[in-house]
């Protein structure tokens, strides 16, 4: 009984220190955390004086925004060739002597894009104040600081390279 006892102990510590080839690599994972970046436009926007030159936006309920997210919103401009052209807002213009900002601020739950600025607001054009259209980014303070928000262009480009989800 004692060899056969110690037959098994010698046959199982033989397979336990046993050693074969390294198969092959596995797939490289993750790197990081995903970066989630989110977008969305506000369409047909009218500043009038019903709403004293500023509307109250809330972001849509699939869009998460955090305390420490980036919020940057621009205004589109005009089209070129089939391309929507976007400034940042505060975006600021000539009005005769006077100037006219569009402007906006923020919360974690909503955005307000409204007019400012030294002109009689009372006083400006149609063609400035109704169906303006605006495009929103929400960026995680992560993915900010190598981006230059002052295009839209340069912003979705950052957003691609980094592999940022764009809803």
């Amino acid at each position: 009984m004692k060899k056969i006892l110690a037959l098994f102990l010698a046959t199982s510590l033989l397979f336990i220190s046993c050693e074969g080839d390294q198969g092959p690599p596995g797939r490289d994972g993750l790197d990081g955390g995903l970066i989630v970046g989110q977008l969305f436009e506000i369409r047909n926007v009218d500043f009038t004086p019903e709403n004293d030159y500023g509307v109250l936006i809330d972001f849509p309920s699939d869009v998460e925004v955090l305390e420490s997210d980036v919020v940057v919103a621009y205004i589109l401009v005009g089209v070129d060739n089939g391309l929507d052209i976007w400034e940042p807002l505060p975006q600021t213009l000539a009005v005769d002597d006077d100037i006219l900002i569009y402007a906006f601020n923020h919360t974690a739950g909503d955005i307000e894009l409204f007019l400012d600025g030294t002109v009689v607001l009372d006083n400006l054009s149609s063609d400035l104040t109704l169906g303006k259209t605006f495009r929103v980014a929400i960026l995680p303070a992560d993915a900010v600081a190598p981006i230059d928000l002052s295009s839209m262009e340069s912003l979705m480009s950052v957003l691609r390279q980094n592999k940022t989800v764009i809803n």
